[in-house]
């Protein structure tokens, strides 16, 4: 069989592109270019600010010993008072009443006391003239005693009275200023039932809450740098007086009172304050946040293997997320060269083209 000449040239022409086309599509791809960094531990600090408010170190909550009605109220919210201000008064009527008659009690045992002891004094004068038994003798001594009681308990009843008839004045006890009011004229107020809340004058604090995780790392400084909202240039310092021991259940922060130094300028009660504290990071690995993926859901980087230039997807733990950066804690060792741009076009196992830069 005879093959036409036209046939056979387009054979010997198609044959060589055949076999370029088939050793082209075995030929190895070049190493992928990526951009690599060294990774090596170091520390870093970073602040953190919350928002407080201003508050006296010692707060009370003044009540009456007593019940009674309200019948006078001279102190409200805001107010600053002395520590012999008083703030309210039942009515004493009761009191009043309780105390005549325990001073009526007071009189009256003192006057059988001077009945007995002019008895004593008798029977002793006459025991030692002869003219008296020692029976007699002992029974008005008996009497006198039992006198000498009845007088003090007298005097005891009436202590009491009058200390009653004192609860129905309801002072303040400490300088400072009323912080919140809960009665009104006409009330009948309980005993131990809070009227006032009294912040003493004195030391201050300003309160913050603050989320757990932050208690995982240290002031770098042992300084709270405070600050007012409403005019920022006001600003002094304080420390970490108290830390609360319980996690607040609906909000899961845990409350720090830093007391505010008393040298700088004064901070209203209840005033909104900025608190900005520096802390410390040691032994944590700084990226660029163009390093981080994740695997399973989790974070992740590209960890390339200084045997062959492959990568390998490794986890890692975010300590903090900073602004176009990542701090880890956890998953690199030094001197691990990280993928730190180019790894969104790569795949487990991979050959790249390392490009290493500095360590930011």
């Amino acid at each position: 069989m005879r093959v036409k000449p036209r046939l056979f040239v387009l054979l010997l022409t198609t044959l060589p592109l055949a076999a370029c086309g088939e050793k082209a599509s075995h030929a190895p791809r070049a190493p992928f270019a990526v951009v690599t960094q060294t990774v090596e531990p170091q520390s870093f600090d970073s602040d953190i600010t919350l928002t407080g408010t201003v508050r006296a170190q010692v707060q009370s909550e003044l009540s009456f010993r007593i019940s009674g009605r309200v019948i006078e109220r001279n102190a409200d919210v805001g107010q600053h008072v002395g520590a012999d201000d008083i703030l309210a008064r039942l009515d004493p009527t009761e009191q009043e009443a309780d105390l005549k008659a325990a001073q009526a009690g007071v009189a009256g045992a003192e006057a059988t006391m001077r009945q007995a002891d002019a008895a004593f004094e008798r029977q002793k004068a006459l025991l030692a003239n002869g003219y008296a038994t020692q029976a007699a003798y002992d029974l008005a001594e008996r009497a006198q005693r039992t006198a000498a009681g009845s007088l003090e308990a007298a005097k005891a009843q009436q202590t009491a009275a009058e200390d009653a008839l004192s609860y129905t004045y309801l002072r303040a006890g400490h300088p400072g200023v009323i912080t919140a009011r809960n009665i009104e004229v006409g009330q009948v107020a309980q005993a131990a039932q809070m009227a006032y809340t009294l912040a003493q004058d004195g030391p201050r604090d300003a309160v913050f809450s603050v989320y757990e995780s932050a208690f995982t790392r240290k002031l770098s400084t042992p300084y709270i740098f405070l600050a007012l909202v409403s005019d920022p240039s006001v600003k002094t310092k304080g420390r970490v007086r108290e830390i609360s021991p319980v996690v607040d259940t609906k909000t899961g922060t845990v409350q720090v009172k830093v007391q505010i130094d008393p040298d700088g300028p004064t901070l209203p009660l209840g005033a909104a304050v900025t608190g900005t504290g520096r802390l410390s990071l040691e032994d944590v690995f700084v990226l660029p946040w163009t390093a981080l993926t994740a695997k399973d859901g989790k974070p992740a980087l590209w960890v390339v293997d200084p045997a062959d230039h492959s990568v390998h997807l490794r986890p890692v733990s975010v300590a903090r997320y900073e602004k176009e950066r990542i701090i880890l804690d956890g998953g690199l060792k030094p001197g691990d060269s990280v993928v730190i741009d180019g790894g969104k076009f790569l795949r487990e196992g991979q050959i790249v083209a390392p490009q290493p830069t500095e360590r930011s």
